[in-house]
């Protein structure tokens, strides 16, 4: 497992984490809930709203695996999620 900065054209996700034998990069939820966005996982799908209720990501789940496409994301609505590093912690 590793992670790096994710880049889609001109937006950036930092420290996205891959799982090799997984072969997905992972988000924390905490990520999404340490920078006030509220998260939320239905029984058919997920999403992460701001504090406005603005949908920012919507996902689906499929064999108890929540999933996001962020390039679909991006296409429909181009967001930035902004984020705060400690010496200790680096959050979304």
């Amino acid at each position: 497992m590793g992670y790096e900065d994710y880049v889609i054209g001109d937006s950036v996700i930092s420290r996205v984490y891959y799982v090799e034998g997984l072969g997905h990069n992972l988000f924390f939820v905490r990520q999404f809930c340490d920078s006030d966005l509220e998260v939320a996982f239905r029984k058919h799908s997920c999403y992460v709203r701001d504090t406005d209720g603005f949908e920012l990501i919507r996902g689906s789940r499929g064999s108890n695996l929540y999933t996001i496409s962020v390039e679909d994301m991006m296409k429909s609505s181009p967001i930035c999620l902004l984020s705060k590093a400690s010496k200790n912690k680096s959050w979304l």
